[in-house]
């Protein structure tokens, strides 16, 4: 263990308002980590680790995958670059445990320092874009419901990658005219997704996410072809070594941490997909504000956010960056700026 540094981890039991369900199936509870990293002047620095067995881990893969990187752990917080390095050369995979440390050790950076995060980084959260919140699969009745209670958020992401598809969007804009975009999570197929789009466009959708599997990059390129509105990957694009071939294929990208594993290497995506003149996207898992706030930080750098992990929790353990009417808004505390509810 690092002679400066000692973690600590816990499990979190978190909980949905309404069960939280897309293409692949869903639930209403999840477990996420707690990571505390406490330096030996007693200051602490979070994180949060958001397990998808989607992605091959689990809790317990992640407190397992914890114990390995602790052995990495720097003598010095502030080295940031090499010890991220350093973890993804012990065990490659575990993206969201690494995320959670990572997290974990930029908030204690900032906090030595005294300022939030996104001041570390020179950026104004004023330019952070609008949050979308999201209307999971579920029956007529329950969507309308949905779309009621989500009355103050402007822009609405709908989760579709059914053979109700086209009944889920009527019982949408029968209740609301807000701005829509749509998350398929790879239901479709190629035929599929190019015969949705007249259907999409006809209900004024503004953002097709990841319609297609993962491993369909050339399916995906068909799509964007024949799609008038942006057309992101998702479950496509987890790390900066995955967005050169979806260049010309998609017209932008969605990072979340627990995907890429680290906040330095989401920078890196946004710097790569940038130069390759593509939209940027910041998305989340179900998770709590702890997590959803390492991720806010990076917001004015985007295009497009999905932050509402938290918001759809009805036990949500901490306190942090919040999408109240759609606007993100940071805390202006030390490092993550997060606290204990």
């Amino acid at each position: 263990m690092s002679q400066h540094l000692h973690l600590e981890a816990e499990i979190l039991d978190l909980r949905t308002t309404h069960p939280f369900v897309i293409a692949r199936g869903g639930q209403s509870d999840d477990r996420t980590i707690w990571v505390r990293l406490r330096d030996r002047d007693g200051l602490e620095g979070w994180g949060e680790a958001a397990a998808s067995r989607y992605y091959g881990e689990t809790p317990e893969s992640v407190l397992s995958a914890l114990n390995v990187y602790v052995s990495g752990m720097p003598t010095d917080p502030f080295d940031l670059e090499d010890t991220e390095r350093r973890w993804v050369t012990t065990l490659g995979r575990n993206a969201a445990a690494r995320a959670a440390l990572s997290a974990a050790l930029h908030d204690l950076v900032g906090k030595r320092l005294g300022v939030p995060l996104y001041r570390l980084w020179g950026l104004d959260p004023a330019k952070a874009p609008r949050s979308t919140f999201t209307i999971g699969l579920d029956t007529d009745e329950r969507i309308r419901a949905k779309v009621h209670e989500a009355v103050e958020y402007p822009i609405l992401k709908v989760k579709l990658g059914t053979d109700r598809d086209r009944r889920i969007l009527e019982t949408i804009r029968e209740a609301t005219d807000k701005e829509l975009r749509v998350d398929a999570n790879g239901g479709w197929t190629v035929k599929r997704a190019i015969r949705m789009l007249p259907l999409l466009e006809e209900f004024n959708v503004t953002v097709l996410e990841q319609p297609l599997p993962p491993s369909d990059l050339e399916g995906l390129a068909a799509v964007t072809r024949h799609a008038r509105m942006p057309v992101i990957a998702d479950e496509s694009c987890l790390t900066v070594e995955d967005i050169p071939p979806l260049v010309g294929k998609v017209d932008g990208i969605n990072i979340k941490l627990a995907k890429c594993g680290s906040l330095r290497e989401a920078l890196r995506m946004v710097a790569v997909a940038r130069a390759h003149g593509m939209l940027v996207m910041v998305g989340c898992m179900i998770e709590s504000s702890l997590g959803i706030t390492a991720a806010a930080h990076l917001t004015p750098l985007v295009d497009l956010v999905d932050l509402d992990g938290a918001a759809l929790l009805s036990n949500d353990p901490f306190v942090g960056a919040t999408i109240a009417g759609g606007h993100v808004a940071l805390p202006e505390g030390p490092g993550l700026g997060v606290r204990a509810r």
